[in-house]
């Protein structure tokens, strides 16, 4: 069994999965930056090591660093949360190569499924639909005018290493993908060290829908239901539940059937998710795979009744799971809102000294946090400083409560995007479920 593990991040995902080792009587150490020497996270940690400056190279992406660290600390295992390392190969293979265990996929795998474009090769061997469009990079801005009279416009170009919805862009003409094209390369190479673009057809009324799976080193894998993501801005989701509203039972059968013989195929451990693009008809397509814990995993936990992090400890260990599919039905419903220390309109970050931070408390509101009162919000990570997952034992009941529980948050000294998510959550669109990824241009803005 993992005794001590290292967390290799910050903020509410490293608070999280330190109250998971607690609770399995495992030891923890936190890294943290000259910036995050007062974040809450540190203080709950069994061990506290300074990392490095606040830039993240010199610190959270300080491979070499944090090698150091979890040797000094003596530890078992290091478990990356998202974002930062989580998904670096390099990292995990520095891990094994220093006898710790990276809670999370091997490096070869996160490399096949960190390359969008190896990605969807991957998925269209095994037999998963992915969405019309390119199989290889596309070299130049002239190449890819050409390729995409193949694909029709609207396309979505991408980033083969993009995330976070860096280095992604709507086309709707030659002339704009000749803009778009140079611009996003040199922000994919400048974020990812790879520029390689290509191009997808833009799926018009898409729903985004992703499985949740679980997978030991036994062979045995099973997914946790969906989560429905649609509602973001920058390409960045704000708002997740679970379970979606729009699917049928039937398409809900199939993607976690697809999502699972993916998972085998690839003989991926740990946890992970799928995420697919759902047309109008419920045609699903793969749009990409995570291979890492995700920011709204919590509302997969509150109607399955599973503690994902727990199970990562357990596979990580080598244990064989204990859960079957034939195990699981879906209890209730959940909704995470994001909550960011961003201006509500324009979506930039708004850094700054929060003088007062009070939430929201009662039966089925769960707080996950980053920040306390009195604490300052850097411009140096994602503006990210909370999430609120409220459960109902149905939709309309979760609704009520996220609106009730939004009403009652009392934070001063930044801008918050609290009044959006409010609009947002008493939209008709939004209560009705009419939620596709282009909610917020075509509701939120108007």
């Amino acid at each position: 069994m993992i005794k001590k593990v290292l967390i290799a991040n910050r903020g509410e995902i490293a608070a999280r999965i330190i109250r998971t080792c607690k609770k399995l009587g495992i030891q923890t150490a936190a890294i943290f930056s000259e910036a995050d020497q007062k974040s809450p996270y540190v203080s709950l940690a069994d061990l506290k090591f300074l990392v490095g400056p606040p830039r993240v190279n010199e610190s959270y992406l300080n491979v070499e660093r944090i090698i150091d660290i979890a040797k000094e600390a003596n530890v078992d295992a290091i478990h990356p949360g998202y974002g930062f390392l989580s998904e670096s190969e390099t990292f995990a293979n520095r891990c094994l190569e220093e006898g710790l265990i990276f809670i999370g996929p091997t490096g070869s795998v996160m490399k096949q499924m960190g390359s969008k474009i190896a990605a969807r090769n991957a998925m269209k061997r095994i037999g998963i639909p992915v969405v019309p469009g390119t199989d290889e990079a596309t070299a130049t801005k002239e190449d890819a005018v050409k390729i995409v009279q193949q694909i029709g416009y609207p396309i979505m170009l991408k980033a083969s290493a993009g995330g976070g919805g860096i280095g992604m862009q709507v086309v709707w003409s030659d002339e704009e993908l000749s803009k778009a094209f140079e611009g996003n390369s040199k922000r994919a190479k400048m974020f990812f060290g790879d520029g390689s673009m290509f191009m997808e057809k833009k799926i018009e009324n898409a729903r985004h829908i992703e499985i949740q799976i679980l997978a030991d080193h036994h062979g045995n894998a099973i997914h946790l239901y969906e989560r429905e993501c649609s509602i973001q801005r920058r390409n960045q989701k704000v708002i997740e539940e679970a379970p979606s509203q729009f699917i049928s039972e039937s398409t809900r059968q199939r993607m976690g059937e697809a999502a699972v013989k993916a998972v085998k195929a690839l003989e991926y451990t740990n946890a992970g998710t799928i995420e697919f693009l759902v047309d109008e008809s419920e045609n699903f397509y793969f749009l990409e795979m995570n291979t890492r814990i995700q920011v709204e995993h919590p509302v997969t936990e509150e109607i399955t009744g599973i503690d994902i992090v727990e199970e990562q400890l357990h596979i990580a260990a080598g244990k064989k799971m204990t859960i079957k599919q034939t195990d699981l039905q879906i209890d209730g419903h959940a909704i995470e809102a994001r909550i960011y220390a961003e201006d509500p309109v324009t979506f930039f970050p708004s850094p700054g000294h929060i003088s007062q931070f009070e939430l929201p408390e009662g039966p089925n509101i769960r707080n996950e946090v980053a920040v306390t009162a009195n604490y300052d919000v850097t411009p140096f990570y994602d503006p990210m400083i909370g999430k609120l997952i409220v459960k109902g034992n149905n939709r309309e009941e979760a609704i009520a409560l996220l609106k009730e529980a939004l009403s009652n948050y009392k934070i001063e000294g930044i801008k918050t995007n609290i009044s959006m998510l409010q609009k947002i959550v008493e939209h008709e669109q939004f209560i009705k479920g009419n939620t596709t990824t282009g909610f917020i241009e075509d509701f939120y803005r108007k």
